[in-house]
């Protein structure tokens, strides 16, 4: 069958032809639950809705009402990027015979495509009457090679004459307005039954945006955060059980099929110029393009268009699944196509926080003078009113300045579990300064000064961190050494308007 791609089940062993199977379409669902699972290497900020790299889990409960025999039963309305070898099907009496994924969809292109050397109208505008010319022809040439027709006035290509021009024809047999699924069952009776169909799907994604807002003396900090869902496909989700899942999925990619929506429409006149003219390219690949363009359909379709963002009241619970963090949305939400939406995740209060400046440089290795870095720190459990785990997403600090609160700056945040240390980075310091200096080198030592300056009117904690080469280690310093992440770590008090200045020896194997 054109446009369809089987995957077959299950072989019948009938003799001579099997039956004519009855043509059943499914009831639209009844019940629905989206489970969001986020692009593995995605980067934090906006979502393009073309290229959403995350897969969600779908499951629809429909009513399907069979006759006796076989039937091909069509579920409409599922997500373009569906996986079709993932999909199931559960509450046939017998099973599913076989399965299919209808990949020709309705498209000014496909349109065009389908009725070359049939019957369609051609109207034609005159500007200076406002009258409309209606004349009966056919289509001659395909929507990639330029579309060229025939009426009794005879062979002209589409949009040359100067004149605005379009076509108006019925939908064409064999193309679908929705992404379709259909499956081959048989019962001996006729049956009522509700089904699952469940099935993976690409084209979605999720992400978490938090707000920090700084109090006053810098002391606390509350943290708000949302989920961002989004849907990059053409069919929508109303009224879904929606979940998002974070952390990452270890799963083979599969191959997709894609729904063919159809290319572009050339409008190629014949050369009035030079050979060097190029076409003109109509670029409808979509119902709206196609209303736009004033192409008539009979039929009436709805095009998927970008919705408003839209809030839930209500935060999202967390809940373990495995080694992954499930977080469920208390009330159903619409998922609508071509949609970016926020839901509530969390709100915490009073979250005590410490200001940290600090340093990462390569030991024994001069450095200029440079701006520290910043950093806010807590601890991700309950005695800090927080205790829960954070999925990764983008933080927006914001502080007080004069009785406004106005943003100071944006990071992004890493998965934290609880009981994690919590840093937000809020960019270098121009008041704390830092440069590193090589005092001394030999065969196997090497001597470094660090001059750490504070121009703030307070005290300042400073954490400075070494990179050490292979086997090397510090043997003196005069100030105590730590450790963190395997790594040597000084921990300082810089005075306020003053200076910190650290001395350090480290060892190393003789190359």
């Amino acid at each position: 069958m054109c446009g369809y791609s089987t995957w077959l089940f299950l072989a019948l062993g009938f003799a001579g032809a099997p039956a004519v199977a009855a043509e059943v379409v499914a009831e639209a669902p009844t019940d629905l639950a989206v489970t969001v699972y986020r692009a593995p290497y995605r980067r934090s900020g906006s979502f393009d809705l073309n290229r959403l790299n995350g897969f969600a889990l779908v499951s629809e409960t429909r009513v399907v009402r069979l006759p006796a025999g076989r039937s091909q039963v069509r579920f409409e309305g599922v997500a373009d990027g569906i996986e079709p070898a993932s999909a199931i099907v559960t509450g046939f009496p017998a099973g599913v015979i076989e399965k299919n994924r209808e990949g020709a969809l309705l498209s000014p292109s496909a349109l065009i495509a389908a009725t070359a050397g049939k019957s369609v109208t051609l109207l034609r505008s005159f500007k200076k009457t406002g009258k409309t010319e209606r004349l009966d022809g056919s289509i001659l040439s395909d929507a990639a090679g330029g579309v060229v027709f025939q009426t009794s006035q005879g062979i002209e290509a589409l949009r040359c004459s100067g004149l605005p021009e379009t076509f108006s024809f019925s939908p064409a047999t064999g193309l679908a307005a929705r992404p379709t699924l259909s499956v081959l069952v048989r019962t001996s009776v006729p049956v009522i039954r509700s089904v699952m169909l469940s099935y993976l799907a690409w084209g979605f994604d999720w992400s978490a945006d938090y707000i920090a807002t700084l109090s006053a003396d810098g002391r606390t900090m509350d943290l708000g955060a949302w989920v961002t869902l989004a849907n990059g496909n053409g069919v929508g989700f109303p009224a879904a059980h929606t979940q998002v899942v974070a952390g990452r999925v270890n799963r083979e990619s599969s191959e997709l099929l894609p729904i063919d929506a159809g290319g572009a429409i050339l409008a190629l006149c014949w050369p009035r110029g030079s050979t060097s003219d190029s076409p003109a390219v109509l670029q409808l690949s979509t119902l709206a393009d196609a209303r736009m363009a004033g192409i008539t359909l009979a039929a009436p379709m709805t095009a998927a268009l970008m919705q408003t963002a839209g809030m839930a009241l209500r935060q999202v619970e967390q809940e373990q699944l495995g080694d992954l963090k499930l977080y469920r949305v208390p009330e159903r939400t619409t998922l609508a196509s071509r949609q970016s939406k926020q839901v509530r995740l969390m709100d915490r209060a009073g979250i005590p926080v410490t200001l940290v400046y600090g340093g990462d440089f390569a030991a024994d290795t001069p450095a200029p003078t440079a701006p520290a870095s910043r950093l806010l720190r807590t601890k991700n459990d309950s005695a800090n009113h927080l205790g829960l785990p954070l999925p990764s997403g983008r933080v927006a600090v914001f502080a007080a300045a004069r009785g406004e609160i106005l943003l100071e700056h944006e990071a992004a945040m890493r998965d934290l579990a609880v009981g994690e240390e919590v840093e937000i980075d809020m960019g270098p310091s121009p008041d704390v300064q830092v440069a590193v200096t090589k005092e001394r080198s030999t065969k196997t030592d090497d001597s470094s000064r660090v001059d750490i300056s504070n121009a703030l009117g307070t005290d300042i904690q400073f954490e400075l961190q070494l990179r050490l080469r292979p086997g090397a280690h510090v043997v003196h310093a005069d100030h105590p050494a730590g450790a963190k992440n395997g790594r040597p770590i000084f921990r300082l008090r810089v005075p306020a308007n003053g200076t910190t200045i650290l001395h350090y020896q480290t060892r190393h194997p003789v190359s």
